[in-house]
């Protein structure tokens, strides 16, 4: 009796052997015992992000053409209406010595007008005379034109030069420039990486802009002086414009072909 079962587990566990065989076989077979098909092999026919993302950056020097000047004008009084009146009076003088120089009025804007108080901490906190200082932007000047500039507002009675900043007219061609430059080094990275990666590019999927449009600045301040135009008022500022920089960054995604 005990032979004879022990003949049935075997069976039954032969059985369930084979059945486990037939089932992991139906994987690769287009129908299950169930009656629902699975496929042989599983291959995603419509893949996304198959790109190639690259960064560039060029950029085109140009000679600036153009600057703006900041100055501002502090006077100091005992009487705050007086201090208003000098302040004012000395902007005038300023204006008027840069219009000298061939600057139109248009060119010329004053803001930041501030009047604050001035105190003797000494005694009591007590107010001393009052400081008013107001800005002098003078925009559109001729980079020839700038020393002359300077030296005239100061001798007008501007005491502080805040920036002097250079520009070009032609920025927008010249960032075009840059652009045409940015877009071909894309280019050249994305194949290389397409070569080395067994593939070929296809056509641009996507370009981005991530440099600012606006115009070209450098700013050079540090060789102005204001002792040394004190020094001498009548004589021309020493101003050196260098280049302008132009620069264009971008972001481009290629198709790839395999």
């Amino acid at each position: 009796m005990a032979k004879t079962k022990k003949s049935a587990e075997i069976r039954m566990f032969t059985t369930a052997a084979l059945a486990g065989v037939l089932l992991l076989s139906g994987c690769g077979t287009a129908q299950t015992a169930a009656g629902v098909n699975v496929p042989s092999s599983i291959q995603v026919a419509n893949v996304e992000d198959q790109v190639i993302s690259v960064t560039a950056s060029e950029e085109v020097k140009v000679v600036p053409d153009m600057a703006q000047a900041v100055f501002s004008v502090t006077t100091q009084e005992k009487d705050a209406k007086a201090c208003q009146t000098a302040n004012s009076e000395a902007v005038n003088r300023v204006a008027e010595a840069v219009k000298a120089k061939g600057i139109e009025e248009t060119s010329i804007q004053t803001s930041s007008y501030n009047l604050n108080p001035i105190y003797d901490w000494e005694n009591g906190q007590a107010i001393s005379g009052y400081s008013m200082d107001t800005t002098v932007t003078v925009s559109d000047v001729p980079v020839d034109a700038v020393g002359d500039v300077i030296a005239a507002a100061v001798d007008a009675g501007a005491n502080n030069i805040q920036s002097v900043t250079y520009m070009s007219s032609k920025y927008d061609e010249s960032y075009q420039e840059a652009l045409s430059k940015a877009v071909q080094s894309a280019y050249e990275k994305a194949n290389a990486m397409a070569i080395a990666g067994g593939c070929s590019l296809g056509k641009v999927v996507k370009i981005e802009e991530r440099s600012r449009a606006g115009q070209a600045r450098y700013t050079a301040v540090s060789n102005i002086s204001m002792d040394s135009l004190a020094a001498a008022p009548e004589e021309s500022a020493a101003v050196m414009p260098g280049q302008v920089s132009v620069q264009a960054d971008i972001l481009v995604e290629y198709a790839v072909n395999r």
